[in-house]
Formats: structure tokens, sequence, C-alpha cells
């Protein structure tokens, strides 16, 4: 299936598809988590950071015209790191919100450390370029004058990101997972409630998520008898080969280079990082046609 097309370079198109994606987002959301069902396939990805060709990858695998199919996506920005060039991954972002609003119950983005410091004007760095500033100046450069409110429509959008989506059946996706030494000021209800100015702050639970890199088995246990979770499926960390698991319910996941891979789960059947090895597909592996992309 190709990607629903959207205009890219309309203002008044591109914040329509904004909008109404993000009502989709809204509607779906019970706090700041999407509720997965325990039946069906989800494919999850990994950071994507504007590849497109692998966002179509995974819409191809996901094959969500079938109703019981679902895929989560994460890390959908800041792509480009040559100084001399602007960032138009917002493209990115605009080919997600018209695939919501193409199946609005099955296709959830998911907060990243990226989208977090867009949203709050965070400076952020990838390849040594900051990458906040170049993002904005490339929707300035595109919608010059309307500008301002493209940007506003991203704002809305980026907020209405969940920072997880999770299944009865045992799955839990998330960009990331709070650094083991926060946990005694971290809120476990952050998930199951609206997202607050605070919790976006570097002292915030909604941070902490999206940012940590330090996890140990005990921790993860913890945080997995709290949510009611077998499997943890997280990105954030550079992953050579695609997906690793280095502790016994968490695997990671990065879907945006030539080693990239996406997992694919039968969600009745959610057992532990070992199984998810096994299920991971190599994107490279996926062969694309033309009318695809």
């Amino acid at each position: 299936m190709p990607l629903p097309s959207a205009n890219v370079s309309d203002p008044s198109s591109v914040i329509g598809v904004f909008k109404e994606a993000t009502t989709h987002l809204l509607a779906l959301s019970i706090g700041s988590t999407h509720k997965l069902p325990s039946e069906g396939t989800v494919v999850v990805s990994g950071d994507l950071h504007d590849n497109p060709f692998h966002l179509a990858k995974i819409i191809k695998l996901a094959q969500l015209e079938n109703g019981s199919n679902h895929v989560v996506l994460q890390e959908l920005i800041h792509g480009v790191t040559h100084h001399d060039e602007h960032d138009l991954s917002y493209r990115m972002l605009l080919r997600v919100a018209a695939l919501i609003n193409h199946f609005p119950k099955q296709v959830h983005p998911l907060l990243a450390n990226h989208e977090l410091s867009q949203l709050t004007q965070r400076e952020i760095t990838k390849g040594g370029v900051e990458m906040v500033w170049r993002f904005t100046e490339g929707v300035k450069h595109v919608f010059a004058k309307k500008s301002s409110k493209v940007l506003d429509a991203i704002d809305e959008f980026l907020k209405a990101m969940p920072l997880s989506a999770r299944s009865e059946s045992g799955l839990f996706c998330s960009h990331s997972l709070p650094n083991e030494a926060v946990m005694g000021v971290f809120d476990t209800t952050v998930i199951d409630r609206r997202l607050k100015k605070t919790d976006l702050q570097s002292d915030g639970s909604a941070y902490f998520m999206v940012w940590g890199r330090q996890h140990t088995q005990a921790q993860l246990d913890k945080l997995a008898n709290a949510w009611n979770v077998n499997l943890f499926c997280l990105g954030h960390a550079y992953v050579p080969d695609g997906i690793c698991a280095n502790f016994n319910n968490m695997v990671q996941l990065n879907s945006d280079h030539q080693g990239g891979a996406a997992l694919q789960l039968d969600l009745s059947s959610i057992r532990d990082a070992k199984q998810a090895l096994r299920l991971s597909i190599k994107l490279q592996n996926l062969r694309m046609d033309s009318s695809e992309l």
C-alpha cells in the first residue's frame, strides 16, 4: 500500500492534515497512552529520523488495510546532519499524520526526545548539528509568512503523541524508560494521565521517559510489575544490527540506518526479548516497487 498522499507545500492543506490527525490521536489517548488490543498484529519501529523509504517499508509490512493490524512509530524528525541544509523532516510528520487520518485507530506515533525537544524548543544535536533551530528554519523556508501557523499545528500534533502504546497482553512500547537513578522521583502514573507542562521539563517524568539510557534488570522488573509488562520495546539507543536484547524483557530498535529493523508481533502472544529477536525483520530485506513509495 502506498502512503496516503499529502500536499507538503500548501500551508492550509498541511495545517488541516495536522489538525485532523491531532484530533484522532487525542481521541485514542487514555492519559498519555494508546491501548493496543490483545489480538491482531502490531509492527513496531525503532528510531526513523526522517527515513521515508524505511517508513514506507514498515507501513507495507503493517498491512493496515486489515483493521486488526497496528503500527507503532517513533522519532520521526531530525534527519539532516549537513551544516548547510535545512531540515525538512516536517514532511515525515505530515506523512504520518496523513496515515493517521486514513487509519485513525491503528497508527501510534510515540513522543520521543527529539519531538519533545522540538516542542519545548530545547536544543538537541545530531551528528554535531543543532536540530531544533534547523527544523524551524526548514518550515520557515517552505511556508514563509504562514510558517508560524504551520509550526503551531505541528506543536499541537507533537503534544498529542502518547508516551506509550501498550496491550493488556503485556506489550509496552515507548521511546525509552527513565534512568534507574531517577526512579525515586519518577511518577509511574505519568502514562495514565494527560501530560502537564512540568512533565515536559528536564526534571519531569515525561522527560525522564524519553531521555533515559541507563537501565538495569531489577529496574525493568520493577516497572514490568507496576505496569503488567512482559516485553518493553524501546528506541533511543544506537543499535548497529537494528535490534538488540540486553535484558530479559526489553529490546531496543533502530529503523533509520541500513541495518535497521522492525518488529512484527502477534498481540495475543507477547513473551520476552528472546522471542522478539526471532521475530525481528531487517528492513533492507523488504523489497518495494515505485508504486508503494
